[in-house]
């Protein structure tokens, strides 16, 4: 099982729309040109909400199966929808202020999460029988920052990220980043100078934007959920790279809705939610009371496509086709929310050593 664990939505199903660029398709509607102000905040605690309430009343989808160590289990259909529940949901339990019941649920999400991996000791076995692949490391990362260690699959990790092996990892740049940050998360020296990673990404190279398309659209997106520690850290945004998505996000929004592409809007969303400074009102505003109309009346979200409009059914998609979607809807009305109403916060975490290692 060496696929990535914690990556976009699945890849056996189109991420975008023809020749995988977003574009006149199947969406509800582009964003207002004046969108009224305010429009985002007037429906993203009710999206926040209905997200979160779906995800809860789909458990039972996130339970890892008794074989799940076996070789021929499948990463994409287990592991890497539970790794998601413990990333978005930590970070959604850290933006949302306690004792709402949003941060309470979100830290169930997680709990649940933590205890479908043995409290990290299923993660351990899985370090040990692919000591070669990252994916257990970045989940483990996941549950590491929000604070839930596990002292043998550390002791472990210590040594296998010591080798050159781990050092040298073939990869796109955009997933070594997330390598590095899931070093931060953990506490030990990176492998690679963050920096010089980010200026071998797509957006790090601030790429024509007319050149962006969906497979770019989504290494875009985690460039810099990675750089920012999943929107803790807004900061660590460039300000070169800063002024380069605020200028080019709505266009690209534009394009996601007028195709269909749900999953992708959101994501754009949660980066336009992760940047420092003032928050894009205008975008946000035009953008969300388009994404809460595709939401369905039991919370969820599809990832592509004409929403369902059927209220009476609770389960108007298969889990597979939409559990990223919605998990991604709720973390970026998470951070959105955030950016709205407290500009500027931060979790106050400090970031990791950032070495390279000998």
């Amino acid at each position: 099982m060496t696929t990535t664990a914690t990556e976009g939505p699945s890849q056996d199903r189109p991420a975008v729309g023809p020749r995988g660029r977003p574009g006149p398709g199947s969406g509800a509607g582009v964003h207002r040109e004046h969108p009224a102000p305010g429009a985002a905040l007037t429906v993203l605690p009710g999206v926040l909400r209905g997200a979160l309430a779906w995800t809860d009343a789909q458990r039972a989808h996130f339970t890892l199966p008794d074989d799940v160590l076996e070789p021929r289990t499948q990463v994409n259909a287990t592991l890497k929808p539970l790794g998601e529940l413990a990333q978005l949901g930590s970070t959604i339990r850290r933006t949302t202020a306690p004792g709402t019941p949003e941060h309470e649920l979100a830290g169930e999400l997680v709990a649940y999460a933590w205890e479908q991996v043995a409290e990290g000791e299923l993660l351990l076995e899985l370090l040990r029988a692919e000591p070669f692949a990252a994916y257990p490391y970045e989940i483990y990362a996941a549950f590491a920052g929000y604070g839930l260690r596990h002292e043998g699959f550390e002791a472990l990790a210590r040594t296998l990220t010591a080798t050159r092996a781990w050092a040298h990892t073939e990869q796109h740049a955009n997933r070594q980043l997330g390598l590095v940050n899931s070093e931060r998360r953990v506490g030990v020296v990176t492998h690679t100078d963050a920096g010089a990673v980010l200026s071998r990404t797509w957006l790090g190279g601030l790429s024509e934007p007319w050149m962006f398309e969906g497979p770019s659209g989504y290494a875009l997106t985690h460039t810099v959920f990675h750089l920012t520690d999943w929107g803790r850290m807004p900061d660590r945004v460039p300000a070169r790279i800063d002024g380069y998505l605020r200028t080019w996000l709505p266009a690209w929004a534009d394009g996601c809705l007028e195709s269909g592409q749900w999953d992708l809007t959101g994501e754009l969303l949660a980066v336009a939610a992760s940047l420092p400074g003032p928050a894009p009102e205008p975008l946000l505003d035009a953008v969300w009371p388009v994404l809460a109309d595709v939401q369905h009346a039991s919370g969820c979200v599809p990832e592509t496509g004409p929403p369902v409009r059927d209220t009476a059914s609770p389960d108007p998609y298969p889990f597979i086709d939409c559990y990223h979607s919605t998990l991604v809807t709720a973390f970026a009305a998470a951070l959105s929310l955030r950016s709205l109403r407290s500009p500027g916060q931060t979790d106050g975490s400090a970031p990791g050593r950032e070495r390279r290692t000998a």
